[in-house]
């Protein structure tokens, strides 16, 4: 057992001497949404209690395998992934890979030993959860979403407590256990350089530019807007362009691309640098997931938000429809983007009244202590366990 000495600063946090190496594991994974608001607790948690020992778990097919070390953490890969409606092989496999996925996380939690694990969802979160309530780690959940995931729904009946982001959240959890924090987001976007955002896309800051979002795997319908106007937009508005088109889609549309001769293109299938491309934005076009939503507001950046109609609960309608509705965003539905993209972006760049009000209105919405919040709550439950 590590040594527990009761400590606590005077902003009401648990300072670095209150608990000797706490050990954190947290699981993620699947998409950006669950990955970096995990990121940003870490992030939190050593800003706190700089002796904290953090291991994520994940898996080694999505993107959280590289996003994870690139942020400074180790990682190790579950065998597991989601049970998909219609019969697939992969389906087949599902029932081996939950057996190995349960194996798995019992070593890694015995051999860890963590004091407390931390669910922000996405399959892998499944396994390593239901394993730590099994052996009486504190469990704490993050959900993202106003409609929660069905892994954190189902851990969530374990928890000790659940942060979530948004106040529709709390319905779906046991009573009592749920704290509105808001979603955790990275300091580093916030702290940027602009010159060097400009620099690291060759972009100049006397030309106005477009960013770009479909998610860390890319949406279908924005792409499809994107190729059949960016020659307008490239050319006739004279826009920089930085479009994150997803992995699958890549080849598809560089080759398109190329052929257009767009020389103040940047098409990428996944954007590693983030904050920089933020800073460089004048305006964004994106989905409307839980987490892009936070990161607009906290770097007050204008938006065109997109809601997915494939999502659960229609939450990223509810999602775009709040930020709309405070002037932060313009919401345009999926089906309608492809004819009206060009003239809503126009219509927006070309009124630096409105740009200025939607900076103003995203930055209302900013909940930028949302992450040394969780910090905070996670190292008293670890002290707890620590007094016991």
């Amino acid at each position: 057992m590590h040594s527990a000495a009761t400590d606590i600063s005077s902003t009401g946090r648990p300072s670095s001497a209150a608990v000797s190496s706490p050990r954190v594991l947290i699981a993620a994974g699947g998409t950006g949404g669950h990955v970096y608001p995990a990121i940003a607790i870490a992030d939190a948690l050593q800003e706190e209690c700089p002796d904290t020992e953090i291991l994520f778990a994940g898996t080694k097919d999505h993107m959280e395998w590289h996003a994870v070390p690139d942020a400074g953490y180790d990682i190790r890969s579950i065998w597991i992934s989601g049970f998909h409606r219609r019969l697939t092989l992969k389906n087949l496999l599902f029932p081996a890979k939950l057996s190995v996925s349960l194996v798995q996380s019992y070593s890694l939690v015995g051999t860890f030993n963590p004091d407390i694990v931390v669910s922000c969802g996405g399959y892998v979160a499944g396994p390593v959860g239901w394993v730590a309530a099994r052996r009486g780690v504190p469990l704490v959940v993050q959900e993202q979403n106003s409609y929660p995931g069905v892994t954190n729904r189902i851990l969530g009946r374990s928890a000790e407590m659940i942060f979530t982001a948004f106040e529709d959240a709390n319905r779906y959890f046991p009573t009592g256990k749920t704290v509105v924090t808001g979603n955790p987001t990275r300091k580093a976007l916030t702290t940027v350089d602009n010159e060097e955002a400009y620099r690291a896309f060759e972009f100049t800051p006397h030309q106005q530019t477009l960013l770009v979002l479909g998610g860390s795997g890319g949406a279908r319908s924005i792409n499809e807007a994107m190729i059949a106007n960016i020659q307008h937009l490239h050319d006739e508005l004279q826009l920089q362009v930085i479009w994150q088109c997803g992995p699958s889609y890549y080849d598809k549309y560089r080759n398109e691309a190329e052929q257009m001769e767009l020389p103040n293109l940047r098409l990428q299938s996944y954007i590693r640098n983030m904050d920089q491309a933020y800073a460089a934005a004048d305006l964004v076009v994106s989905r409307a997931g839980a987490l892009s939503c936070s990161e607009l507001a906290l770097t007050g950046t204008p938006s065109i938000l997109v809601p997915s109609p494939n999502v659960a609960g229609d939450h990223q309608t509810r999602n775009a429809r709040s930020m709309a509705d405070t002037g932060a965003a313009i919401l345009v539905k999926d089906s309608n983007l492809k004819h009206s993209i060009v003239e809503t972006v126009e219509q927006v760049l070309g009124n630096p009244d409105q740009l200025e009000t939607m900076r103003r209105a995203a930055r209302a919405l900013a909940k930028p202590d949302a992450a040394n919040m969780i910090a905070t709550e996670i190292l008293k439950i670890t002290e707890s366990k620590h007094t016991e």
